[in-house]
């Protein structure tokens, strides 16, 4: 990248052409985009909240802006209802740099909406509308798949394995992207609310946990899917949740950093303390900070001093995001994460 000042002229040939992908390896985000409705006061009940501030969201499309926010090549793929709210969504994708060319619109679906409780503490409480939204009826026949292809990384999560067409359309496209020659990375972001059962949860999200290269999970994610061992045991993760296939765990611990677990060694590295506004996208600009530095270098997970410098890095975009609401809105950009880190290693 030295040699390209023009970072705009690199990423423009890298959306154009397959040749120039190495210049700005592109990281290609499938799965739900929604609006989130935040209210505007912090610390109370859906019930109890004055007013909602809308606000873009949906995990793969978060990974997505926030991976284009720190200068890197995204592109998103989904489907949102053919309304107000999902034109507004590939807007926003458009004017955050992101490739939205593998969106799709359903003329008889409604956009995804999400309302979103921030607790006193800066958790958040869920309430979903989707019977069925259209990021639920992607259908495999509209996948892009010369976009798919150009993938260095091909990045997803759970939410899309919910009901069909959209699990077997994310299948597909995990297959197509890996036959391409991506690496597969695989957050499974529980949203139970959503899902019939928590049985039904666990099986589906375990179903596709030995195809990715890289997983990124929470201490919370850990208990539910090893049914309540010990998330802060080295053994539980190593034996229950690494697999032969896989490059690199993760398992993020908010305020606290993250532990980072591969085939030759495994560690901690320490989060960036701020005061939390609100926690939504946090996990996001995590993935977004890492897949950015992976893309880049995809031999990043053999050499462990390069991954803790690149895990501080990811640590920082998650921690300056909590400092604002809503998640789009504060993911940083890589101007303001260099600004805090040497704070951190100071």
């Amino acid at each position: 990248m030295a040699n390209h000042p023009s970072s705009g002229v690199a990423k423009a040939l890298s959306v154009d052409t397959n040749g120039s992908s190495k210049e700005n390896p592109l990281v290609v985000c499938f799965g739900e985009m929604l609006i989130d409705f935040v209210p505007t006061v912090g610390g109370v009940s859906l019930a109890e909240a004055p007013a909602f501030k809308k606000a873009p969201g949906g995990a793969p499309a978060n990974v997505a802006v926030g991976i284009a926010r720190l200068g890197g090549s995204s592109a998103f793929i989904g489907k949102v209802g053919e309304d107000e709210f999902g034109y507004m969504l590939a807007d926003i994708l458009k004017q955050n740099n992101v490739d939205n060319s593998g969106m799709c619109f359903d003329s008889k679906a409604r956009t995804a909406l999400a309302f979103v409780t921030l607790r006193a503490d800066g958790e958040r409480e869920f309430m979903f509308f989707r019977n069925p939204s259209a990021d639920m009826l992607l259908h495999e026949s509209e996948l892009n798949v010369d976009l798919l292809k150009k993938g260095t990384i091909f990045h997803y999560g759970s939410v899309s394995l919910i009901e069909e067409p959209c699990r077997s359309t994310q299948l597909a496209a995990m297959e197509i992207a890996k036959k391409s020659g991506s690496i597969l990375s695989y957050d499974p972001n529980l949203r139970l609310p959503l899902w019939p059962s928590a049985e039904a949860a666990k099986k589906e999200i375990m179903s596709i946990w030995d195809k990715a290269d890289i997983i990124k999970i929470s201490e919370e994610e850990i208990s539910f899917l090893t049914g309540g061992d010990d998330p802060y045991d080295d053994n539980v993760v190593l034996t229950k949740l690494f697999h032969p296939n896989l490059k690199l765990l993760l398992v993020t611990e908010g305020a606290e950093g993250c532990r980072y677990y591969t085939k030759e060694f495994k560690g901690k590295v320490n989060g960036v303390k701020v005061k939390a506004v609100d926690t939504t996208g946090a996990g996001d600009a995590f993935v977004s900070g890492l897949l950015n530095s992976f893309a880049s270098d995809l031999n990043l997970y053999k050499d462990e001093k390069k991954l803790r410098e690149a895990l501080l890095f990811a640590n920082a975009c998650g921690a300056l995001t909590v400092t604002e609401r809503g998640a789009i809105p504060a993911l940083p950009t890589k101007e303001a994460v260099l600004q805090v880190l040497p704070k951190v290693v100071a």
